[in-house]
């Protein structure tokens, strides 16, 4: 039974382990959203990079258009013309072409380059968008407000994918993400999401943010790392969660997984390593137990209902954190929430599948083209 307990031993304390920070987690989470309306808000800027049409874009850069917050301008920014659909853009929207071309980098980001150039001049705050997110009125209130601290170097939030069409694959991709959702809470975090994620402007130069965005297809994971080699704290803000209504197929889920994972193996390899061994673990506990049951070992069963059932709690943790945190979606919460604890244990060994087929290529495809990654050293 050594070769059970080779795996069973670390998945069920890494299982217990992950579960006592979700307690920390919903505490973070519940006194966050808690927390009186800011009232010191500086003047900001958001910025969105729109290429070609995403379900709802219209509605989503409504959405940002009409944010509660006392002084803010919108920039919508593209490559070039032909990739701002007509009849999306709100009234007072701002439009940036940012017509760049640079071996190595990412239209996205040479976009966000471009598009800071442009900011009102008393804009303390940029704040970035995803074109697919849909978020809150009080979403830039929620991206603002950790900004107080003088630790915080950039605010975050997450997104969460609440299919309008809910296939099979639409929700199991939901359960599936939402695990790297999971990781943010009380910081320090391990990184921030370029589709809600917010950043002084005086720390955006002074980190040298424009410098982290050369030669990298990765907007979120450079700034990140700009923030963390200056010392300074990620923050997640609950309240800045964007949610995605569209669908998907299971080819274009798996492949939208493997880039996500690829371009993390490139850019962050530790984070890549750390969820690799834990899922390594994780699904190898389950075939273990699996095996050893079916072998007549009676314990092993106990072990897998254990191992299990702490998964699936977590799932439901999950789901309740994120219908606190986006009260507007409480009917799609009430049709779905259980997907995120039914599908943990499938959603776990498709985490394994597409972490090892990550392992291997630096190419990737991104909104019709196609790059290859290269980590970089500054």
């Amino acid at each position: 039974m050594l070769w059970f307990w080779f795996f069973a031993g670390p998945a069920l304390a890494l299982a217990f382990l992950s579960l006592r920070g979700e307690r920390k987690r919903a505490a973070y989470v519940a006194r966050r959203l808690a927390e009186p309306r800011a009232t010191e808000l500086p003047p900001a800027t958001v910025i969105v990079p729109v290429k070609g049409p995403d379900e709802g874009l219209r509605e989503n850069l409504e959405a940002l258009a009409g944010q509660d917050y006392p002084s803010f301008e919108l920039i919508v920014v593209a490559h070039s013309a032909a990739d701002v659909p007509a009849g999306v853009l709100p009234a007072h929207a701002r439009v940036v072409l940012a017509h760049a071309e640079e071996s190595g980098t990412g239209e996205k980001v040479l976009n966000l380059r471009t598009a800071v150039h442009f900011a009102r001049p008393h804009s303390r705050i940029f704040a970035f968008a995803d074109s697919d997110g849909r978020v809150s009125r009080t979403w830039l209130r929620a991206l603002a407000a950790p900004l107080a601290d003088e630790r915080v170097g950039v605010s975050t939030g997450y997104r969460w994918f609440a299919p309008a069409w809910a296939g099979f694959w639409s929700l199991i991709r939901s359960v599936w993400d939402a695990v790297t959702g999971g990781t943010l809470g009380p910081g320090p975090n391990a990184f921030a999401w370029g589709g809600s994620m917010a950043i002084r402007r005086e720390t955006f130069y002074e980190i040298h943010v424009p410098d982290f965005w050369q030669d990298t297809v990765s907007d979120d994971y450079a700034l990140s790392e700009a923030v963390r080699r200056a010392g300074l704290e990620i923050a997640f803000a609950p309240g800045a969660v964007a949610v995605s209504t569209e669908g998907t197929t299971g080819l274009a889920f798996i492949a939208w997984a493997r880039r996500q994972l690829t371009i993390t193996r490139v850019y962050r390899p530790r984070l890549w390593w750390t969820a690799l061994g834990a899922h390594f673990f994780y699904c190898g506990g389950m075939a273990a137990a699996v095996i050893a049951w079916i072998r007549g070992h009676p314990a092993a069963g106990l072990v897998l209902l254990a191992q299990v059932t702490i998964g699936m709690v977590k799932g439901f943790r999950r789901a309740a954190l994120a219908r606190a945190e986006l009260p507007e979606y409480r009917a799609w919460f009430d049709r779905h929430a259980w997907v995120h604890t039914a599908g943990v244990p499938l959603a776990t060994w498709i985490w394994l599948a597409v972490l090892t087929a990550s392992a291997w290529g630096n190419a990737i495809e991104w909104r019709g083209k196609r790059y290859r990654l290269k980590a970089r050293v500054l």
